[in-house]
């Protein structure tokens, strides 16, 4: 009879099998294969891991997301990990830890004032709402598309206690200047590091200069979950907050099915609640259930392995479509990074110039009719979106560069499962529209 072991092996032995015969990609055929903006990058390995969580048939957090939250702080040179549901889960849990009013004269109560950018993701300045916060909208610099640091301090008032802002499209922003700011005014720093994995800034990884980072293992990312993301702090206070919100709000930090790990579960006396209520059922926080499952964190122990691959990946694949496009610098604005920063690029951005002779939306559809996936900057100017129609919001000076990224901004795919076969497609593919668009003028001037 076979024991448990063999039969796991054995198990595993046929998902490889299966695998091999159903999951390997097409070959690319130019013009008429899809070339995604991103996408999973994985093989037999995520796989059998996914499998081996599902015979444990743990379900909830257990071994696997424990061994992912110790090797991803490993990775980054940070203390304490926190895995969540998504990114989005990450960015409201990092909010929400700093209302607590464990921490006093520094907790964030309503009305108070954080300065973030509206070319963002929703679910960036979304947190900052939903607590009853008041976003304070910078505009960003074209190239960088990052926040203007050097107008941060002209945003100051004295209701101002946070900076929240994201590394756009994993390209960091002025790190020295933004912490130099908060140090000197006691703001809290959250980096929305969730297109930003791999990223350096002065040789260090982003995500581990804030008092939280936040993390997206959504499939477009640099490692995926499926759904999933995660929260890094080097401060313990920080991570018991956090824990508390992403569970239920509850004062114990118990892991799953743990029982009195602080020794005290029955000998607690905490708000009106009788004298040794147990403390797994008492509450500090108005929180959420926000957890992982284990058959994610599974995946994501086998993603984190290809991680330097992954990132090596975007770094090539943004140089050659960099270098296939530079010879267009008329017609575009293309990346442009601090001079500390060593990106590990979410997509390649483009900025068409307001004299080009065509417009985003025409290039769009021509990238799109020839199979070449494109996105917007996410939400061009989240305020003039329909959910901001009754938000309380401030903007400091104007948002002109963040109104242009609206009209005339988008990006393409750099990540790791792109061939140079493909990006040398891609580059042909702009080169028929500018060759075209030339054509056309020198035909006119005639």
């Amino acid at each position: 009879m076979k024991n448990q072991k063999d039969l796991r092996a054995e198990i595993f032995d046929k998902v490889k099998e299966y695998y091999l015969l159903t999951h390997q990609k097409n070959e690319f055929v130019p013009g008429k294969s899809k070339i995604p903006y991103s996408g999973r990058v994985y093989d037999e390995n995520e796989m059998i891991s996914l499998v081996d969580s599902a015979l444990d048939f743990w379900l909830t957090a257990g071994r696997f997301a424990k061994q992912f939250e110790v090797e991803f702080a490993d990775f980054l040179g940070v203390k304490h990990c926190l895995l969540t549901n998504s990114g989005s889960s990450a960015n409201l849990l990092a909010i929400s830890a700093l209302t607590s009013p464990k921490l006093g004269d520094k907790q964030l109560k309503p009305g108070d004032e954080v300065i973030t950018v509206a070319a963002a993701f929703p679910t960036t300045v979304n947190p900052i709402i939903q607590n009853n916060l008041i976003p304070v909208f910078m505009d960003v610099t074209l190239g960088t598309y990052n926040i203007q640091y050097d107008k941060i301090e002209a945003a100051i008032s004295d209701k101002t206690k946070a900076i929240f802002i994201a590394h756009t499209l994993g390209n960091p922003f002025n790190l020295d200047t933004v912490m130099e700011i908060a140090e000197k005014y006691n703001l809290w720093v959250i980096e929305d590091n969730c297109d930003a994995l791999g990223s350096k800034y002065n040789g260090k990884f982003t995500g581990t200069f804030g008092h939280i980072s936040t993390f997206s293992f959504y499939p477009p990312h640099h490692i995926t979950m499926g759904e999933g993301g995660a929260l890094v702090t080097n401060d313990m206070q920080l991570k018991k907050l956090i824990e508390s919100f992403r569970d239920w709000g509850r004062d114990c930090w118990c892991g799953p099915g743990c029982d009195n790990s602080c020794g005290k579960r029955f000998e607690m006396q905490l708000g009106e609640l009788p004298y040794g209520y147990d403390h797994k059922y008492t509450y500090s926080h108005i929180g959420y259930n926000l957890k992982v499952t284990d058959m994610q964190a599974a995946v994501g122990v086998e993603q984190l392995r290809k991680l330097p691959s992954f990132i090596q990946a975007r770094k090539k694949n943004f140089e050659l479509l960099y270098d296939g496009l530079k010879k267009y610098e008329k017609y575009f604005i293309l990346p442009e990074t601090e001079p500390k920063a060593d990106p590990s690029w979410f997509g390649f951005i483009l900025t068409v110039r307001e004299n080009a002779g065509f417009n985003r939306d025409d290039l769009v559809k021509h990238l799109e009719k020839n199979n070449i996936a494109t996105r917007m900057l996410f939400a061009g100017n989240i305020i003039r979106h329909p959910s901001f129609k009754d938000v309380e919001y401030q903007i400091s000076e104007n948002l002109l560069n963040t109104d242009r990224i609206m009209n005339d901004t988008f990006w393409i795919g750099v990540y790791p499962g792109l061939t140079r076969k493909m990006i040398a497609y891609m580059v042909k593919v702009f080169d028929d529209f500018i060759k075209n668009l030339e054509i056309f003028h020198a035909s006119s001037v005639k």
